[in-house]
This record gives structure tokens, sequence and C-alpha cells, in this order.
């Protein structure tokens, strides 16, 4: 018979914050909690569909047979072991499924009847997400209620998704509840969400007393499977010797991957590292890119310091906007300095650079 071969589908100051949730809009609160499917292995091949598959596995048999025997064909047969990953156990493959977001869980739900019904009550977690997300922010004609926005988040960790878990946890954090939030973020890292292994090892850290080990394991795991914001945390704690030996080599490697992966913060603080030389070989060059990145991602410490460097090489119009933005950010400083540059320039000057400020839009970035 014919076999399935398909990859396993699998979240310079300190910014201690918990991760930021994602922006959905909807309209209504929705219907009353549907059952979820039984998470148990089921066979679902119909008769002629074993049919179709038994004719196919002649003529791929056949096939492979004429491959084997030529000598210029270089590619191996399949394994007899290989598994059939139509036919995985529910549990397991909702747990595979548990860290993927809707389009992904989509795509994955179409592969065949087995995978729909399995991760149906995933499907189904992302309508309560949805809605918790719309009653935790009020939007789409709903008012603010973070108890019915934990409630649906509830509802879908319930179903598996560790996105909802976050969510959850995320609330019970605001609210006090850090052990309940501690507990969520732990179910989620243990499946395989990249944000919920960084907040759980941000809780370790921000925890009385701290727990350095637990926190660095949790926040390296999320910073290898890619999450920018544990990154940025490693690095923090390598580059200060918080609950970690100093080691700036190495925090500076963890900046430059979460910079190169769009963390704001995280390209300010590389900047300032080759700026001086600390961690790596100064480079002036360098360090003024990573600066004028992160100043025009949104940074407002670092519009300051690039509308600082742009007014000391006479580039004045330039300066002025990006020193007005930096105090719109709240950089008081470039107040100052701002005014010093408007002495030097013509009214019409100036209200071109206040116009540039009014109508420029930050690059999107990793928060």
């Amino acid at each position: 018979r014919i076999r399935f071969y398909l990859p396993l589908l699998t979240h310079a100051k300190i910014d201690g914050g918990l991760s930021s949730e994602k922006k959905m809009k909807q309209r209504t609160w929705p219907p009353g909690p549907s059952e979820g499917s039984r998470f148990t292995s089921l066979s679902f091949s119909k008769l002629h569909d074993k049919e179709k598959r038994s004719r196919f596995s002649i003529r791929a048999a056949t096939t492979t047979k004429s491959i084997s025997k030529s000598p210029s064909s270089s590619t191996p047969p399949p394994p007899h072991d290989a598994g059939d990953f139509s036919m995985l156990p529910f549990d397991i493959l909702t747990k595979i499924a548990a860290p993927l977001s809707l389009p992904n869980l989509q795509a994955a739900s179409s592969v065949c009847r087995s995978w729909r019904d399995a991760l149906q009550p995933l499907r189904e977690s992302m309508l309560l997400l949805r809605w918790g997300k719309r009653f935790k922010h009020g939007r789409g004609g709903v008012k603010a209620d973070l108890d019915k926005a934990l409630d649906s988040f509830l509802k879908g960790a319930a179903r598996g998704s560790t996105l909802a878990m976050v969510d959850a946890g995320l609330v019970y954090w605001e609210k006090g509840e850090k052990e309940k939030a501690v507990g969520l973020y732990r179910r989620a890292a243990e499946l395989g969400d990249a944000v919920g292994q960084c907040n759980l090892g941000i809780s370790y850290l921000q925890g009385q007393p701290s727990d350095p080990k637990e926190a660095m394991k949790w926040l390296k795991q999320s910073a290898e499977n890619g999450y920018v914001r544990a990154q940025y945390q490693i690095a923090l704690c390598l580059h200060q010797g918080r609950v970690v030996q100093t080691n700036l080599l190495e925090a500076t490697k963890w900046y430059l991957k979460a910079a190169e992966g769009g963390y704001v913060r995280a390209m300010y603080n590389i900047s300032l590292c080759y700026s001086v030389g600390e961690g790596l070989p100064q480079n002036r060059k360098l360090a003024r890119r990573w600066m004028k990145r992160a100043a025009d991602h949104g940074h407002s410490k670092a519009q300051f310091e690039h509308g600082l460097a742009l007014f000391s090489e006479g580039a004045l119009l330039k300066a002025v906007m990006y020193l007005e933005l930096a105090e719109r950010g709240g950089e008081t400083g470039a107040g100052h300095v701002k005014e010093v540059v408007h002495q030097q320039l013509s009214a019409t000057s100036r209200d071109h650079a206040i116009n540039q400020a009014n109508n420029w839009r930050a690059l999107p970035a990793t928060r």
C-alpha cells in the first residue's frame, strides 16, 4: 500500500513585560460551545477508497521495481517502517498541532479526513480565541470585559490551543493570579509553544525568589525556536550579569539574532555595542546603521540619538524630523535640541520638517 510522507507540524533598558497579543477584529458573541472530538485513533477509509488505493499501489509497486533495476537511479525505495501520518492517533496529532496559528491549522485540516476530524477542537479554539481578544480590548462592537475574555481563552485552552493558554495566562498575570498564569504558560511551553516558553522563563526571572536555572532553560528553548523576544531576554541577562554570569560575546550574538529578526530594542542595543566595541569589534558604520533601523522602526531613544547624529553632520531638516518624533515618544531632551536647531532654520523649513514628522509611519517590527 501507499505510505504518506508528510513533515510533522510543529511561540539599553530591561523590558520585563510579557509578550504582546495579536490583534483580531470580529463583531458578535459566539454561539454556545460545541462538543470536541474524542481523542482516539479512527479508521475512516471507505471501501471504494481502499479499492482506489489498491489499484494505485499496484502501479506504484511496479514503478518502484523498475526504478530499482535501473543502474542510473540513485533514489532509494521508501523504508518499510515509514509511518502513515494520516493514521496518527488523535491525541498525538492534536499535541503536534497545539501551537499552530489559524492559517496553518486550516492547512493541516485539509490534509485528509482523519486530520480534519482530529483538529476540530483546535479550529473551535480559534473562534474562542478571537472572541477573547475582542472582549479583552473592547473591540468589534463589544465592551471590554476581562472576565468574559478569560472565560473565552480558557475554553480555547481546554480544546488544546497553546495560543489560548498563553492569552489566558496573560490575563491571570494581569489580575495578579501568577500561579495560575505560570501553570498555563507551562502547559503551552511543554507543547512546544515558543511564546509560552518565553513567558514561563520571564515568570521565573520575576519570581520571588527567582529561579535562574529554570528561567534560562525555558528562555533558551524559546530562543532556539526562533522567538526574538526570548533571544533579546537572554542577551540582556548575559549583558547585565542578571541571574547568570556576564558574557558580552554571547550577549551580542543573541542581540544580533533578535535584531535581525526584527526586534526593535535589540536593534538599539546592538548599535550601542558596535558604537563602543562592547562584546564585538568597534564599528561606527554598523552602529549608525542599526541606530537608524531602530529609529525607523519607532524606537524613541534611537530617534533621539539619530537626530543628534544628523544635527552634528549639518542635515538639519532630517534632524528636526527625528527629534520631533523622539519628543513625541517621550524623550524630553530631544525637544531642547530641536529648539536649538529651529533657530538655524527658516519658518518654511521648520514647517516642512514638522509636516514630515506628521506623515511619518514606523516600519513594521517584532515586538
